[in-house]
Formats: structure tokens, C-alpha cells, sequence
């Protein structure tokens, strides 16, 4: 069966190497030629963990290919994923593609949208005359891991009422479906509103550890032991059950934007959500007011970052935690100094040369009256802090991931700051 995946942004380019990758043949089709060719070479605009290892060994074996011929794409392609990172022309997308497919085709609908767009995209291929089967299926992964949680999903979404449809998707996932990953077939609406409560609900439970971690500073408690506990509850799981700095991602307020949206709409009153989503934004501020009481006041302080992507393993810092902090910090008056293995250039677009970024995790440390730990980066907990206490004004650590080895830090002298401990 030929594959066609449409889009060339962060879906279209993880979604098209990874079904490349279970032995189907991929075409990737966007008019941008420029971007076709640099992907043909695995030279991809962002960054993350596998995927161009995934995309030159399936362009090699010639299971993937990149196409600018949207005429040709859509005649031979009898599913069609459609992955663009927004939903702004998903309708005239689909509408073009039916118009020119020999027969209608199978549209699987991945970029994320809100409820009730799968059905208005029927509804405008109808009144256009023109036949499709449309899918709604949310992906669920997140920049860092997207190729792993792509392949080892928790479960396939399929919002359709065509049998036909249902089959032909079992079969291009076929490897997951044997290896027993739940596929859930539902309505369009149902399928679209998966996606939007799944990060509402992360974002619920992020907020809930992180209001307990604020409550365990108080009461001489242990957010990372208390964590552990509730995670070892079968109700609750441990995942997504740490403190600390909160909740980011690249689709992660939009989703709950959307759904928030969607709430207001229909008259729904969404506490929690709002709740949540105040905590999350709130955790900032809680942050640089921590750091302040380190320093004795921010104003005219320096303030060194080590990380600035929302997590490891990307460079994505679309609702980064360090960037909100790095902003509340330089609000207050603070002069800061960042380093990221690799989110740097995304960073500068954010921040607009407010911060001044560092080669290495040792030169943002240099001079500054406290270091900050703002993204989880593994690497982070192998560096030299006995060089680093030397390149401090004060030892003073504040670690938002719980990332460091607090009890060593402090037998070295430094005054040690975690979320919740």
C-alpha cells in the first residue's frame, strides 16, 4: 500500500520517517522544494532524539521520498495523513487532494484540530461534490521522544464510521496492532476531543504535584518521595507525577486553549482546567520569588540558566518553563545568562536579546550570583561542580527539575534549592 503524508513541519516529518520505518513506502509531499531536498538529506529544521538516523536509512532503502508533485502525490497514495503542524487550510487541503485522487481517497486527519473539524471538512467536500474518507486520528507525542512514542503508543485513536477505513489503518500500524496496542474506533468529535482532555488532564496532574511540592516546603516534606508514592498507586501512575517547573510543550496550550474554547461555547464551566492551567502559569513566579530569596532581591542580580528547552532531547521551547522564568527574571531586573545543548536559536526568537547565551554550561555559570537548572538535560548531572562552585559568586543552586544530587551539592558547600524539598 502507498502512503502519502502531507506536511512538512514537525508532524509531517516524524509522522512520514516513522511509518517509513515499520517497511511501508512514504511519499512526504509540500511545495516547498528547498525544504523537500534538505529533508531528502536528513537535514531537518529542529531537533530530535533519532529521527535523522530514521529518515537517511529509509530515503536509503528507498522508502521515503520527498515530492513537491501534488498531482502525482495524490493519485498514487490511497491513505493520505494529513500532518500539517496547524489547521489553518486543512479544509482546502482536503478539498484539493479529493478533486484530484482517481478514486476517493482515505484522509487521515493528525494535525491538531479542534472538535468538530473532521466533520466540517465532510460537510466542504460535500458541498464541493467531491468524496473522501476522512479519519480523525490524534497522535500522541511529544518533541524529545516523538519517535519512541510513536512507535510504543498507548493506544490508536480512529475516529471513522468506515469499516473500510479501519482495516486499511490496521494494517499500515499492523506491527502495533499485533504487538497488542489498543486501537480505539469511535465518531470524529470523540477522537478530537481525546487530544485536548489527554493534556488537560497531564496538565491537571502536573499542577496538583506542583501545588503539594509548595506544601511539602512548608510541612518539612519530601515532593520527590511523595511523588514516588503516589506514582506506586495503580490509580494514579507515575508518570507525569514529578514536581517541578510545569507544563510545556509544542501543542500543549493550544490544545488546552481549544478546549477551553470549546467550554465556553457550549456554556461548560471548566474549574479544574482553569485551575490547572493557573497553577501552571503561576509556577514562575514561585520560581524567581525562590531565587530571590536566595540572592536577597533579583534587582541587578546575575542569574545563569542551564537549559532552555520545555525538556531534554529537543529544541523546542514552545511553552519552556526556563523561557517564562528567564522572562520573570529579567521583569524583576535581573541580567541573565543561558546555555542549551541545542534550543539556543529557538530561544533568541523568544526572547529577543534579552538574554545572553553561553557556549557552555560553565560560562553561564561564571560570575553569577546563582545558577539555575531549568530543563532536565541528563548531561547536566555529569559536570564539574567543583569548578563550577570556583566560577559562582555565591554557590548557590536552584534546581527546578530536582535533577542534581542535593546531598552531595550540600557536603560541597553549596546552598541547594529544589521544588518541593
Amino acid at each position: 500500500m502507498q502512503i502519502g503524508v502531507y506536511g512538512s513541519g514537525y508532524l509531517g516529518t516524524v509522522v512520514s520517517a516513522c511509518l517509513a520505518d515499520f517497511g511501508t513506502p512514504v511519499t512526504c509531499c509540500h511545495p516547498d522544494s528547498s525544504r523537500m531536498v534538505e529533508m531528502a538529506q536528513g537535514n531537518i529544521p529542529f531537533f530530535e532524539k533519532n529521527l535523522a538516523e530514521v529518515i537517511k536509512r529509509n530515503v536509503r532503502s528507498g522508502r521515503l521520498l520527498y515530492s513537491t508533485d501534488m498531482e502525482s502525490f495524490a493519485r498514487k497514495a490511497q491513505v493520505i495523513f494529513l500532518a500539517e503542524d496547524t489547521a489553518q487550510h486543512l479544509a482546502d487541503l482536503a478539498n484539493r487532494i479529493a478533486r484530484l485522487a482517481p478514486k476517493p481517497p482515505i484522509l487521515t486527519i493528525v494535525t491538531p484540530v479542534a472538535v468538530g473539524t473532521a466533520t466540517g471538512v465532510e460537510q466542504r467536500l460535500q458541498e464541493a461534490g467531491l468524496r473522501a474518507t476522512i479519519v480523525s486520528q490524534p497522535v500522541f507525542f511529544t518533541p524529545g521522544c516523538a519517535v519512541e512514542d510513536f512507535n510504543w503508543p498507548d493506544r490508536i485513536i480512529l475516529g471513522t464510521s468506515s469499516n473500510e477505513a479501519v482495516l486499511a489503518l490496521k494494517q499500515i500500524f499492523h506491527s502495533l496492532v499485533m504487538r497488542g496496542v489498543p486501537v480505539i474506533v469511535t465518531n470524529h468529535e470523540t477522537a478530537e476531543l481525546v487530544r485536548e482532555s489527554a493534556t488537560a488532564f497531564v496538565a491537571t496532574k502536573i499542577s496538583f504535584i506542583n501545588e503539594l511540592s509548595s506544601l511539602c516546603e512548608h510541612v518539612n516534606a519530601d515532593a520527590v518521595s511523595l511523588s514516588l508514592a503516589l506514582g506506586l498507586d495503580k490509580k494514579i501512575a507515575p508518570r507525569c507525577l514529578q514536581p517541578g517547573a510545569g507544563m510545556g510543550g509544542l501543542f500543549a496550550e493550544s490544545d488546552m486553549d481549544s478546549l477551553a474554547e470549546l467550554a465556553r461555547q457550549k456554556g461548560v464551566l471548566l474549574k479544574v482546567l482553569s485551575a490547572a492551567r493557573e497553577v501552571n502559569h503561576s509556577l514562575a513566579d514561585r520560581l524567581v520569588d525562590k531565587i530571590s530569596t536566595m540572592v536577597k532581591s533579583v534587582q541587578n542580580k546575575d542569574v545563569g540558566i542551564l537549559g532552555l528547552a520545555f525538556k531534554p532531547n529537543t529544541n523546542s521551547v514552545a511553552g519552556s518553563s526556563s523561557v517564562r522564568l528567564a522572562q520573570n527574571l529579567i521583569a524583576r531586573g535581573a541580567r541573565v545568562r543561558a546555555y542549551d545543548p541545542v534550543a539556543i536559536p529557538d530561544a533568541r526568537m523568544e526572547l529577543n536579546g534579552t538574554v545572553h547565551y553561553c557556549e557552555t554550561a560553565y560560562a553561564a555559570a561564571e560570575g553569577v550570583d546563582a545558577l539555575v537548572v531549568g530543563t532536565g538535560w541528563p548531561e547536566f548531572r555529569g559536570l564539574d561542580f567543583d569548578r563550577i562552585k570556583h566560577l559562582l559568586k555565591r554557590p548557590v543552586i536552584v534546581d527546578t527539575k530536582n535533577l542534581l544530587d542535593s546531598v552531595r551539592l550540600r557536603a560541597m558547600g553549596f546552598e541547594y534549592v529544589g521544588v518541593g524539598r
